[in-house]
């Protein structure tokens, strides 16, 4: 394997941009971000505890990306491809990173910060690999950015700080001019779907043999839905932001494809031994009415099968942070907590531990990934069943996005409600658990609703 040479880390400057700085201000910013290649931008939003700042991250020194298994790195003029594990690959990179500088009161001020696909489930367990992979996208994403811009939405403060290694002095010291944010001309056709409706309940009533034969207690099922797009991404991304904030919006500019986030479910957070991670099961519409609202909210809390999906979900979660946390630490801090967004009710659960000192990224990685709520119950045989149903792997899809601060500081999301734009075709997955009693054609009814919705969303966007 090529040699990696230690980076110490330096900060070059931290400055304030602005007082009083507004979402609006920051986006202006987060725009011109989105526009260069390669950039990531993770956006919070609503009055959720989760919901604190938003960063957008661009000017690489360092960048790895892999692809069946090889990893490509670039860095400086070093340009060089490795079989070398992936995960083990970004534990040893980031290893191998040492900021001489703290962190103080932001979320991330260096480190990596980028997507694990779904897909990277194949370096983490011995899988069936038979879903076609007709993108061809990273498995892994990763930037280790020289430019942060950071968003403090308590205490509207815009602030921007650029890091470098300390023997790099190829940085460019100038800062983003801000853009307006304007109107975002999107056309959208030809909605289609990689499951038939016979082949998708056909596909749910094999889970539910599955679980009558004791193979599993859930899967979570998803199809593709694919149409033709003409947009400009970052715009399309802020367009539904503001039709339904929430904590963990991301955008992804990766050059030849675009990823548009707009999840509200935190994977795994880490500050220095405390990790934590929000699984969410169990979803209504808001009511037009507070009458209608609170029908709606009631039956979410009271329903059977949500409260047994979200238990699973917790109990599998609970094993998988054991595997990285002291004896006796692990808790569920909250149990079906309901939490409001614009046009949804969720019902999520909180669970933390204290992790073992000497815990790593990688280590973290291996022992949770990919996350319970998207695969299933218990995971390993969910996500086989997955793969032998699914007709197209789900890449970033139920993968998560997020960073991994040199600080021990890391947030991802899980990366539902989530689209990719290659090639003027944007894919959109949707997707649920089922259990023994689901009913197989509400469940296709339910997925293909919140297909059409997407879909109409776009349109409403661009005819507004």
């Amino acid at each position: 394997m090529h040699t990696l040479h230690r980076l110490e880390w330096k900060l070059i400057s931290l400055e304030k941009v602005m007082d009083e700085a507004s979402e609006d201000d920051f986006l202006m910013f987060a725009k011109a971000v989105s526009k260069i290649s390669p950039s990531v931008i993770l956006l919070s939003g609503g009055e959720h505890d989760s919901a604190n700042f938003s960063i957008a991250c661009w000017c690489p020194y360092l960048v790895m990306k892999t692809k069946n298994a090889i990893s490509k790195l670039e860095y400086q003029e070093t340009r060089f491809e490795t079989q070398f594990h992936p995960i083990d690959l970004f534990s040893r990179v980031m290893e191998n990173c040492e900021a001489n500088f703290e962190k103080g009161k932001f979320p991330f001020l260096g480190g990596a910060i980028g997507f694990i696909s779904y897909e990277a489930k194949n370096y983490l367990e011995n899988l069936p690999q038979n879903a076609q992979d007709d993108l061809q996208l990273p498995d892994l994403y990763f930037i280790w950015p020289q430019k942060i811009l950071i968003h403090d939405r308590r205490q509207k403060e815009l602030w921007f700080a650029q890091v470098s290694p300390e023997n790099y002095k190829n940085y460019d010291s100038n800062s983003i001019e801000r853009e307006n944010l304007s109107k975002n001309s999107i056309v959208v056709s030809n909605l289609a779907s990689n499951f038939s409706e016979s082949d998708y309940i056909k596909a749910i009533k094999t889970i539910i043999d599955y679980i009558r034969n004791g193979h599993v207690y859930q899967v979570n099922l998803s199809q593709r839905f694919s149409f033709y797009i003409e947009c400009e991404p970052f715009e399309t991304w802020i367009s539904l932001f503001k039709r339904n904030p929430a904590p963990f919006y991301a955008f992804v500019n990766g050059g030849d494809f675009f990823i548009l986030s707009t999840s509200m479910e935190r994977f795994i957070f880490v500050r220095d031994n405390y990790i934590e991670t929000r699984p969410i099961k169990g979803t209504r519409p808001r009511g037009k009415t507070a009458n209608e609202d609170t029908i709606f909210k009631n039956d979410l809390l009271n329903h059977p099968k949500d409260n047994a999906e979200l238990s699973m979900i917790v109990d599998l979660l609970r094993n998988d942070l054991g595997k990285v946390c002291k004896p006796g630490t692990v808790h569920v801090a909250e149990h079906k907590r309901l939490e409001k967004y614009k046009n949804v009710f969720h019902l999520i659960s909180i669970v933390t531990g204290e992790l073992h000192k000497d815990i790593g990224y990688g280590d973290i990685i291996k022992a949770v990934f990919p996350g319970g709520s998207i695969t299933g119950c218990p995971k390993i045989r969910s996500m086989e069943i997955i793969d032998e149903l699914e007709p197209n792997v789900r890449h970033v899809y139920t993968g998560c996005i997020g960073y991994w601060g040199f600080h021990k500081n890391m947030d991802t999301n899980i990366a539902i409600r989530t689209m990719i734009i290659k090639d003027s075709v944007a894919y959109l997955s949707v997707g649920g658990g089922i259990v023994f009693d689901s009913n197989p054609r509400m469940e296709y009814e339910e997925t293909l609703h919140k297909g059409r919705t997407f879909f109409e969303v776009l349109k409403l966007i661009h005819s507004s």
